[in-house]
């Protein structure tokens, strides 16, 4: 049986392909581009989501689970009109055309985004958590409900709420290390503010334990079970690259610099991955000192 993984080509998608590969599963990954940079083990297959009958669709009928990673980078620059509409469009299109080409039966694995909560201060969120308020949360409610309705009857559908994912060759931890090195490293504000987390192995096995769990549906936190501060999280980036933490970056640059996206920075929001614990996964990288020390 196969594994369909849309946007294999990413971060998280590069190292759940490896990791479907390397556990003897068939993989079929579906991109927008020509070639195929996974390898010959996997049988690459072009898509546009607005192609509604295109032959990829013939892809998920045998397919033992579809994981859709899908969506443009909400980092790769301010949020003007376009970015915005564009990182909203790039999600809801393509989980739209997942779910619908999905066969009766099906699973269908939706990875969102933490940022589904807002901001929350120390308000403990769980799965059952209600929405919070901001661009990022309407975008999370869009690209969840786009699965969920237009999935076919008696599908599984599991909404993977994602943190932030710390790991080696990508990701958000080049650009928070990079201080570090420079010797300038220190917390983003007061440092007080949650930051939900994950290693990019434990990214990967969520997916892969959501995908093959029958009794796995709906939101799914994904998220280390080691609640941290960003001072936490600072404290161990600097332990781990041997560099002091001692030079706090003021919220007010990250304002002006970064507008309406420095809430990536700043938002505080204490999740835990409730519904992983309940299924039985294991986490492998619980600590974020080991999981940053693992990640150089």
């Amino acid at each position: 049986m196969a594994v369909v993984v849309a946007g294999a080509s990413g971060f998280v998608g590069r190292a759940l392909v490896a990791r479907l590969v390397k556990g003897g599963r068939a993989v079929r990954a579906l991109s927008r581009s020509e070639g195929n940079p996974w390898g010959p083990t996997v049988k690459a297959v072009r898509w546009d989501p607005a192609d509604a009958q295109g032959a990829w669709r013939s892809e998920l009928k045998d397919a033992e689970a579809v994981i859709n990673l899908c969506g443009e980078n909400i980092a790769a620059g301010r949020w003007t009109a376009a970015r915005k509409k564009a990182i909203l469009d790039s999600r809801v299109d393509a989980t739209t055309a997942l779910a619908r080409a999905l066969p009766a039966g099906g699973v269908l694995v939706n990875v969102s985004a933490v940022g589904y909560y807002g901001a929350r201060g120390d308000e403990v969120l769980t799965e059952s958590s209600a929405p919070g308020e901001g661009f990022l949360a309407d975008v999370c409610r869009r690209w969840e409900k786009a699965a969920t309705e237009n999935a076919p009857a008696g599908a599984r559908v599991v909404l993977a709420r994602l943190g932030v994912v710390l790991g080696p060759g990508g990701g958000a931890l080049p650009r928070m290390a990079l201080p570090f090195k420079l010797f300038a490293g220190g917390p983003v504000g007061d440092g007080k503010q949650w930051m939900p987390w994950v290693h990019l192995d434990d990214a990967v096995g969520a997916l892969v334990h959501a995908a093959e769990t029958k009794a796995l549906s709906g939101p799914v936190n994904v998220v280390s079970p080691e609640a941290a501060r960003n001072g936490d999280v600072s404290r161990a980036l600097g332990a781990a690259l041997g560099r002091p933490c001692w030079l706090p970056a003021p919220a007010f640059a990250f304002k002006i610099a970064l507008g309406e996206m420095s809430c990536l920075l700043l938002d505080s929001q204490r999740v835990e991955p409730a519904a992983l614990h309940a299924s039985g996964y294991r986490f492998a990288r619980p600590l974020v000192y080991e999981a940053l020390k693992a990640s150089f």
